[in-house]
């Protein structure tokens, strides 16, 4: 005769194996608990995941013979890896995949996006981390005061395509004649070769490319001064915790004035110094 206490012991034993065996319990214990958020995902495994991308300093620069990062992109996620007690992991990207990246879990938050309305359907953005004015690297000679003065089918813009860049002359120049180039270099080497009167650069970049080459042209931030809010991008949660982390991180670090010196120290390293920055472009 099988005893109360042997069917009990079937019972569990049962449980036990179905639970080891279900598909759910297996995934549980590759991945963390279910319905696990970003934010507990960091506080548990202590891993503050971001990506960087080679070659756009001052966002991100990556030293080839030691693998280090640096850049203004990186201080932050550095700082913010700190205030949550975890240690910071970089996986290379481009600027292209990085909302993919996020939206397949790979990393956590992706500094220096964006929040263009595209991007916006997949992935969701903190508050703006800086304004990033628009310029212009203007040829030799060719010297515009105003967004008017561009916005004429004799003058030649360059942009890359596709980029905000792009859009904004789209926007805000369209009688002007448009040259959109595969790559930001491209759309600088027009302005060398003299196939384009300007190339339209937010002033991170066009600080670091006029100090690379000062005979390519000169910045111009013509009125009335325009910018773009660069943010992080996050992965859309149910619970809103992590990005709301974020929000309050920028905050106080803004009041510090920590923002202000991630952002030149990150242009220091690039050789651009305050003395190098017109004083229409604030950040």
């Amino acid at each position: 005769m099988v005893s109360r206490r042997d069917i009990a012991s079937l019972l569990g034993a049962g449980t036990l194996a179905a639970t080891a065996l279900s598909p759910i319990g297996t995934a549980q214990a590759q991945t963390g608990p279910a319905a696990e958020n970003t934010f507990q995902r960091i506080r548990r495994t202590k891993k503050l995941r971001i990506a960087g991308i080679v070659g756009t300093e001052p966002y991100y620069k990556k030293d080839i013979a030691s693998g280090e990062w640096s850049g203004f992109c990186v201080s932050m996620a550095q700082d913010l890896a700190k205030s949550m007690d975890a240690e910071l992991e970089i996986a290379e990207t481009t600027w292209g995949n990085a909302v993919l990246d996020l939206q397949a879990n790979k990393i956590d938050i992706m500094f220096g996006l964006s929040p263009t309305p595209s991007r916006a359907l997949t992935v969701e953005f903190t508050r703006p981390i800086m304004l990033n004015t628009f310029t212009i690297i203007a040829k030799p000679g060719f010297e515009p005061k105003t967004w008017a003065d561009l916005n004429k089918p004799e003058v030649r813009v360059a942009v890359d395509i596709g980029s905000t860049h792009d859009l904004f002359a789209r926007r805000i120049i369209p009688n002007a004649t448009l040259l959109a180039l595969k790559t930001p270099d491209d759309a600088m080497l027009s302005v060398q070769s003299n196939r384009a009167d300007c190339v339209i650069q937010v002033a991170m970049l066009s600080l670091v490319t006029v100090k690379k080459n000062p005979k390519v042209g000169k910045i111009i931030v013509p009125t009335p001064a325009s910018a773009q809010p660069t943010c992080a991008g996050v992965r859309a949660d149910p619970d809103p915790r992590f990005r709301t982390f974020v929000d309050n991180w920028l905050e106080y670090n803004r009041g510090l004035g920590a923002m202000k010196g991630w952002i030149t120290s990150s242009l220091e390293l690039v050789g651009v110094k305050a003395g190098d920055i017109p004083a229409e472009i604030t950040f």
